[in-house]
């Protein structure tokens, strides 16, 4: 079984979409719990929480890894950011009985891609993001790596990082009004 997550109800047939990677793929994961972290975009919440508009595709934000033993982990690059990211968001995980693989390579892991049209076989309705990914974080199938918790080399990297991001970003405003808005020294 592979899952797939958008905030979209009653999709009875999953479509190719362009993602961040500039190719139309529909993305699944052998693990329901890696698709968590796709049931919300923290840049399209904060900039909708606060009233900016925009027309356009809405940029990804997705500070995420894998731990050795192939676990997802969420990393948070302000504090509180998996809080303000998923909480008080719902969604639903789609599952799909066959995939035919597009064969592209993601460097993802547990993860498929198809770029032909994948039938739903079932849906579940998530009534809170957080919850779910806090609940498996607790059952040990994903990590959350606090920003509370991360080294002074570890913060002084974001920032160097998140500087060069919002340098790069001209092209996307809503992007970069995500990221003045979540990182003060941008507003210096």
């Amino acid at each position: 079984m592979y899952y797939h997550a958008s905030q979209t109800e009653n999709i009875k047939v999953l479509e190719p979409r362009i993602s961040n990677h500039g190719i139309p793929l529909i993305y699944l994961s052998a693990k329901r719990e890696n698709v968590l972290v796709y049931l919300s975009n923290a840049v399209e919440k904060y900039c909708k929480e606060t009233g900016f508009q925009h027309s356009g595709i809405w940029q990804k934000w997705g500070p995420y890894g894998f731990e050795a033993d192939g676990r997802l982990r969420l990393e948070e690059y302000y504090p509180g950011a998996t809080r303000d990211t998923y909480q008080g968001v719902s969604g639903y995980i789609y599952t799909a009985d066959y995939v035919e693989d597009s064969g592209a390579e993601i460097q993802i892991p547990d993860a498929i891609t198809s770029n032909r049209p994948v039938l739903v076989a079932g849906c579940e309705f998530v009534p809170d993001a957080y919850a779910e990914i806090i609940r498996a974080e607790q059952d040990g199938l994903l990590t959350i790596l606090r920003y509370e918790e991360l080294s002074e080399k570890r913060k002084q990297w974001i920032e160097i990082t998140i500087q060069q991001e919002y340098n790069q970003s001209a092209a996307y405003p809503e992007y970069r009004y995500f990221l003045e808005g979540k990182f003060e020294f941008l507003r210096k």
